[in-house]
């Protein structure tokens, strides 16, 4: 139980650290999922290299949240349109 909240706690620094690369504005659960799947999508590119916390690799869940937040960002802006 405590192992889900706190990957859902890392997930959500991680969500937000790539938001504030990118200067995108989102929620907690856009946060959240954006740097779980980011981490997911970071780790499946780049490897786990680097120090983890809560079962991910901080660099590259990082750079994997950026990739996501860009990509949903775009699609959003094409929605818009």
């Amino acid at each position: 139980m405590m192992s889900t909240i706190w990957m859902l706690i890392i997930g959500a620094i991680i969500g937000a650290i790539g938001g504030a690369i990118t200067h995108t504005s989102m929620g907690w659960i856009a946060n959240i999922l954006a740097g779980l799947i980011g981490s997911w999508l970071g780790e499946t590119l780049l490897g786990t290299w680097g120090p983890s916390l809560a079962g991910m690799a901080i660099f590259p869940s990082i750079i994997g949240a950026v990739i996501v937040v860009v990509v949903v960002s775009w699609v959003m802006s094409k929605i818009k349109n």
